[in-house]
C-alpha cells in the first residue's frame, strides 16, 4: 500500500503534494485486478508544480523466475527409418487343405461351386483374391505326416484366411488341413508340372450336369494358368 509522503513547502504545497499521491493511491487499486500475476503502475507528477523536472512513479509486483534450461537431442538421420519399410526377410502365414486331385476337382459336388461364388463376391466388392488351387505344391514336401496318407497327383486350396480354409474344411470333410510360412506368393504357390487325367463315368446319375474338364484353370496361380 502506498505512503502518504509530506514534504514542508508551505501548507498549500503539503496539501497539493498529498492530493496527487492519493489520487495515486486510488489508481493503483483500480489497476491491481485480483489474480493477476504482474500489476504495473506508472504515472508522471505535474511538470509544472513548483517548476521540478517531470518524474515517474512505479509500483510493480512480479513473482520470482524460475531459471530453466532446454536440451537439444542429435539422432543421427541413418537411424530413422520409415514404418512403412517392410523387411525382405519377413514371412507370411498361408493355410491349405489338400486332398487327390480326383476327389478335389471331378468328384466333390459344392467345390466348384463354393469356388465360383466366392469368386463372384470378391468381384463384387473389389477385393482381390486371396486363395488360389495348386496342383502338386511344393510345400508338400514339409509336411512328410500329410504325404503318407495322400493318393497322388494331389491339390491343394490356398489361402491367407485361416478361417475361411477351417469352413472349407467342414463342407469338404475329406480333406487334411495345415498351414505354412513363406516369403512371398511365388514361393508359397510354387507347384511340380502335372499332367491331370480323369476317367469320364460309364453312366452320370446327378440331376445337374458333370464338371467340364479344366473348370479350375481360374483358380489357378497366375504363372501357371
Amino acid at each position: 500500500m502506498l505512503g502518504v509522503s509530506t514534504f514542508t513547502f508551505g501548507s498549500s504545497t503539503t496539501m497539493l503534494v498529498q492530493s496527487h499521491v492519493q489520487h495515486a493511491n486510488l489508481n493503483a487499486k483500480v489497476l491491481a485486478l485480483p489474480g493477476s500475476k504482474r500489476q504495473s503502475l506508472s504515472f508522471k507528477t505535474d511538470s509544472l508544480l513548483f517548476g521540478l523536472a517531470p518524474s515517474t512513479i512505479s509500483f510493480k509486483e512480479s513473482r520470482p523466475v524460475i531459471p530453466f534450461t532446454t536440451s537439444v537431442a542429435s539422432v543421427d538421420s541413418d537411424q530413422i527409418t520409415s514404418s512403412d519399410t517392410t523387411n525382405k526377410n519377413e514371412t507370411k502365414k498361408y493355410y491349405f487343405l489338400v486332398a487327390n486331385a480326383k476327389f478335389m476337382l471331378d468328384e466333390e459336388e459344392h467345390f466348384q461351386e463354393q469356388l465360383f461364388e466366392r469368386r463372384r463376391y470378391f468381384g463384387e466388392h473389389n477385393k482381390e483374391h486371396d486363395f488360389w488351387l495348386v496342383i502338386e505344391p511344393k510345400f508338400l514336401d514339409k509336411f512328410p505326416n500329410i504325404t503318407k496318407r495322400l493318393k497322388r497327383p494331389a491339390v491343394a486350396l490356398v489361402s491367407t484366411n485361416g478361417p475361411w480354409i477351417t469352413f472349407m474344411k467342414l463342407r469338404l470333410d475329406r480333406v487334411l488341413t495345415e498351414s505354412f510360412e513363406a516369403e512371398g506368393l511365388e514361393e508359397a504357390l510354387a507347384s511340380n508340372p502335372t499332367n491331370l487325367e480323369f476317367e469320364k463315368p460309364d453312366k452320370w446319375v446327378a440331376p445337374y450336369p458333370k464338371y467340364e474338364y479344366g473348370w479350375w484353370e481360374p483358380f489357378l496361380p497366375p504363372s501357371t494358368q
